[in-house]
């Protein structure tokens, strides 16, 4: 038998990859950005830096990079675009090599992205090749993939439709693009000041139909610093004219696929938009003046008068069709903290459980047309089900008090059988503690569980509270606790420590509602968080 032995791999392979990296008064990242985007090796032939008029001496940083790697050519625009798009449209001109990615300054390329995804795209002989993107929040370093389950295993697909979902991924960043294939379909960013540029940039792509290769690699680190002094333009969502841009960006991506015969991912833009936008933002809508809050509903309500039948459709028990709904039938602002659990992740859905006349699960008595009647077919392991808790901090034993409550019948019909209590540091997730308990029937309504929390074993740092529901029936539902804001124990503590003479603990709602918590140790523990609260009360 002939034995075929493998082609010699080439020393000297020719270059194949652009990658463009967009930047503005960024001197302290960029250079970073550039070196990682360097550091991939043969395959990236050039890397086209587009300085958009910067002023913190960025360009002229650059210029002395590209003194050592010939492979960096720096791009100097004359007048700041004010956004995104122009300049990524500079490079896009400027690219000389088959295929082109795109980096922001302040982000970095993981080692071996470029040759991750130009292996998939070659082998598959795809126009777009994609892969996972994971966000960096800086200064915890915690980490969280985005999109993680469109990236679970390789993938191939000869057209989007194939995977309705690819419109969830909206970042352009994270993907490597035949330049022949932008070129030929004239697909570009939009110019100037258009804040969620990638959205519109993402459905040109997908409305030309490429053929698309997914990797489960990591190939681009998103990193968020939400501590520094101007935030990226998509973070800064203080004003409503950051929801009016997200909104526009979101109404042109569906008309850019609906415009070009896709229907199938112009609706999955429509339900992502639901899922995703509106679930997000009205998360945070608490936090907001009365002035936003009017007009933050009056133009969602404005938006979501475009939505036809079908669109309300797919899954009509998921939280951001109910959310969706709620809002389209309340002229005002209204139910805020209701919809706020709803609109966690995952979703909780309080009480009270109102019916309509013929017993018709509803929203509430002062809204009936709302039905919540979906609820009665959706799987136990997919149930908005809400689980209050509450931690009793005391000097010896704390305690964690859990109330799950019945939900139209159907909590009841899977059978709650126990409870699985973890404590997550959020810097990195990793979990301190993990303990299963029984729950205990209390009345018709109710299941109760209790367990011991050691704060001394968890230690300094804050705390999120994750909840494994376990049902007879032998499904199971990962959920997040209501944090009772009537509760007494939301407050700080003071407690004597063996190991550190003193420890500070605060259990708290998030803004999304959950219960978690934040634990200071010793004295300069505390003497930092009363200089944190000083500092608040100052500004």
């Amino acid at each position: 038998m002939d034995l075929m032995l493998p082609a010699p791999q080439d020393p000297h392979p020719a270059p194949q990859v652009a990658v463009v990296v967009i930047g503005y008064d960024d001197a302290s990242h960029v250079a970073d950005a550039v070196r990682s985007a360097l550091r991939q090796g043969p395959a990236v032939g050039e890397v086209i830096a587009v300085d958009d008029c910067s002023t913190d001496g960025s360009a002229e940083l650059l210029e002395r990079l590209a003194e050592h790697d010939a492979r960096l050519r720096v791009v100097r625009r004359s007048e700041n675009s004010g956004g995104c798009g122009t300049p990524r449209n500079t490079g896009i001109d400027a690219v000389t090599l088959p295929y082109v990615m795109f980096l922001d300054s302040d982000d970095v390329l993981p080692t071996g992205a470029v040759d991750a995804l130009l292996r998939a795209a070659v082998a598959a002989d795809a126009q777009v090749a994609s892969g996972l993107c994971v966000r960096r929040e800086l200064p915890s370093g915690r980490e969280q993939p985005w999109q993680p389950t469109l990236y679970a295993a390789p993938a191939v697909l000869a057209r989007p439709a194939d995977r309705p979902r690819l419109v969830d991924d909206t970042l352009c960043v994270n993907k490597l693009y035949r330049t022949s294939f932008l070129r030929e379909h004239n697909i570009r960013f939009p110019e100037g000041r258009f804040l969620y540029e990638d959205f519109v940039f993402t459905a040109r792509v997908l409305a030309a139909a490429p053929r698309v290769a997914l990797v489960p690699d990591r190939v681009y680190t998103w990193n968020v610093r939400r501590s520094a002094d101007r935030l990226s333009l998509s973070l800064d969502r203080d004003g409503i004219d950051n929801w009016h841009a997200r909104t526009r960006a979101c109404a042109q991506a569906h008309e850019i696929l609906l415009s070009a015969g896709q229907k199938v991912l112009a609706r999955a833009a429509r339900v992502k938009f639901l899922d995703h936008e509106l679930r997000m933002y009205l998360r945070e809508l608490h936090l907001r003046s009365p002035e936003y809050r009017r007009a933050w509903w009056e133009h969602t309500r404005a938006f979501l008068g475009h939505y036809e039948a079908a669109d309300w459709e797919p899954n009509p028990a998921a939280p951001g069709r109910l959310i969706g709904r709620v809002v389209m039938a309340c002229p005002e602002p209204a139910e805020l903290p209701r919809l706020r659990e709803l609109a966690a992740r995952p979703a909780r859905l309080l009480p009270p459980y109102a019916r309509a006349f013929d017993g018709t699960p509803i929203w509430s008595a002062a809204l009936p047309q709302v039905s919540l009647a979906p609820l009665l077919t959706r799987p136990a392991s997919g149930l908005p089900v809400a689980v209050d808790a509450e931690l009793l901090v005391r000097m010896r034993t704390s305690r964690l008090r859990l109330r799950l409550h019945e939900l139209y019948g159907r909590v009841a019909e899977a059978g709650p059988l126990a409870v699985t209590v973890e404590w997550r540091f959020r810097p990195t997730g990793r979990t301190a503690r993990r303990v299963t308990i029984p729950f205990v029937p209390t009345g018709a309504d109710l299941w109760t569980a209790e367990t011991p929390v050691d704060l001394t074993a968890l230690g300094a740092g804050v705390w999120d509270l994750w909840l494994t529901l376990h049902f007879k029936d032998g499904t199971s539902r990962e959920a997040t606790a209501h944090a009772r804001r009537d509760s007494p124990q939301l407050r700080r503590r003071a407690l004597p420590d063996p190991h550190h003479l003193l420890l500070l603990a605060h259990p708290y709602a998030t803004h999304s509602g959950a219960l978690a918590l934040r634990v200071a140790t010793g004295p300069l523990g505390a003497a930092r968080v009363a200089k944190g609260r000083l500092q608040r009360i100052l500004r």
